[in-house]
């Protein structure tokens, strides 16, 4: 609620970089990057019995005077997902208007009346910038449901009204780079401690070892950051740093006496993802801090606008790079994860005197004899703060995928295919039935009830995948029909499906 509480007008930014809208129909709820429009802008107000401390719930009025109104109406027959609208107040009816905010980290879900929660929609027509309210069905859609919430009235009230750290002041002039200090955010108990911070406890100097077994590495040229497998070098050490009054916030400092900067750079033109640099500010602002957020022995480090660091694989100018980005495809979920290994210890850390985290699970358990904590990691690595891994790993000591890759496409609602400036996605499958094929784009894509079609190189057109696939050594190239489609309904009319 803190994020709500003491402001009067917000904006509510989505993972996809876009803006919830209320369009001029005085219906329609959906996304848009014009986040200067005055349809962006909501009017907050505290639901009734927030204050008489029975619940936390907030309404939000658009410009047009309508509610953000939770509906039973399906978005699509036969999909989950109901719709999102903006509609007059009914007295009785107060729960359809009404939204708990439950806060992630840096970011905020908003859950309805059912328990589902406002989600900002991707993917191709009819779903691209839509808004529904729905649960994340699988890894790849659980950032869906994460919302920025920024104010748009500091230009007119003082800098202590500001309840969110990631609060903008509402000018096209201002950057993601410059918000605010850490000393205006909103501080957590002196007390608490998450479990992403158990990776750091004591540590002074770290490396950070990513998803393609390749370190984190501060390059010569003192701003660019890459991934390396050298591991021995300097340039993968990293000096920690505590943000005061935030627990829970590291900043990392590379060889250069420089941080670990999460930019507003886009890496590449019209692509997601966003550069990582190192940077030495005038101001230490919130680009240069990291969220650290424990997954399983892993550690993914968040920003305050909710991206995460990423090693990334791939092609150039992909291979090697570092971006801050959100994976939306399961085949790029494990490139935010990374495994921490502690080179020097701070004895006098100033988190030391912070109660210790829970006892972890026996199978995440290090069994360290020594009384001093140290950095999770996995069984197969070294036990101990002062055993270095090897750095240069043999091309034959890595783990080799099995299984051909597929590429594909997602058609649009004609059924035709425009890759061209499209990145090229692809999957490592290793079976050969369509369905089992079919429910494995699902789980990629976020799509649900989609047909995997193959392309005539005579005359383009699309045909169903019926038949088992080629033996593994085949590449393939599919294209995915989305079920409501024209093309579907012309599959299923000529009696293909």
């Amino acid at each position: 609620m803190e994020f709500f509480v003491k402001t009067k007008t917000i904006k509510l930014h989505s993972h996809l970089d876009k803006y919830l809208i209320a369009d001029d129909d005085r219906e329609t709820v959906r996304q848009s990057r014009n986040g200067s429009s005055i349809r962006a802008k909501w009017t907050v107000e505290i639901a009734e019995d927030v204050v008489n401390n029975n619940n936390h719930r907030v309404r939000l009025k658009s410009c047009h005077g309508k509610y953000l109104t939770a509906t039973e109406t399906p978005f699509l027959l036969g999909m989950t997902g109901n719709r999102v609208l903006q509609t007059n107040f009914e007295p009785g009816l107060e729960w359809k208007f009404d939204w708990e905010p439950v806060r992630d980290g840096f970011q905020v879900r908003l859950r309805s009346w059912c328990g589902k929660y406002l989600r900002a929609n991707g993917g191709t027509p009819p779903w691209r910038n839509s808004v529904t309210h729905d649960d994340p069905s699988s890894s790849a859609t659980q950032d869906w449901v994460l919302w920025e919430v920024r104010s748009v009235e500091l230009k007119e009230e003082a800098v202590e009204s500001v309840v969110s750290p990631f609060a903008y002041f509402d000018s096209e002039a201002v950057s993601p780079m410059s918000v605010f200090s850490t000393e205006s955010l909103p501080s957590l108990p002196r007390n608490f401690k998450t479990p992403g911070m158990d990776f750091f406890y004591h540590a002074k100097a770290v490396r950070l070892r990513g998803h393609h077994v390749k370190y984190l590495m501060a390059e010569d040229d003192e701003e660019s950051v890459t991934q390396n497998r050298n591991g021995s070098s300097k340039n993968a050490r990293w000096t920690l740093e505590y943000v005061p009054h935030n627990n829970n916030i590291i900043r990392l400092k590379s060889c250069y006496g420089k941080y670990l900067t999460a930019s507003n750079h886009p890496f590449l033109l019209g692509m997601t993802g966003h550069k990582v640099l190192q940077t030495l500010p005038h101001t230490l602002d919130s680009s240069v801090e990291w969220e650290p957020i424990k997954d399983g022995t892993h550690v993914k480090l968040r920003t305050c606008h909710g991206n995460f660091l990423r090693a990334n694989g791939g092609l150039p100018p992909w291979r090697n790079s570092i971006t801050h980005d959100i994976p939306h495809r399961t085949a790029t979920q494990d490139w935010v994860l990374w495994d921490v290994d502690v080179v020097e210890i701070n004895v006098n850390s100033p988190i030391q005197e912070l109660p210790s985290a829970p006892p972890l699970p026996e199978h995440d358990s290090n069994g360290f004899q020594s009384s001093v904590p140290s950095s999770p990691v996995g069984h197969d690595k070294s036990p101990s703060f002062f055993r270095q891994q090897p750095n240069d790993l043999k091309a034959d000591t890595l783990p080799k995928m099995e299984g051909r890759t597929i590429y594909y496409h997602v058609a649009e609602e004609s059924g035709e295919v425009s890759d061209e400036g499209m990145p090229r996605y692809s999957i490592i499958y290793n079976g050969n039935g369509v369905e089992e094929l079919t429910h494995k784009f699902e789980e990629e894509t976020g799509l649900e009830g989609i047909i995997v079609c193959s392309q005539s190189p005579l005359n383009g057109k699309l045909y169903p995948l019926r038949l088992q696939l080629p033996p593994h050594n085949v590449t393939m190239n599919v294209v995915l029909v989305l079920p409501f489609s024209k093309v579907a309904i012309d599959f299923e009319a000529r009696g293909l499906l």
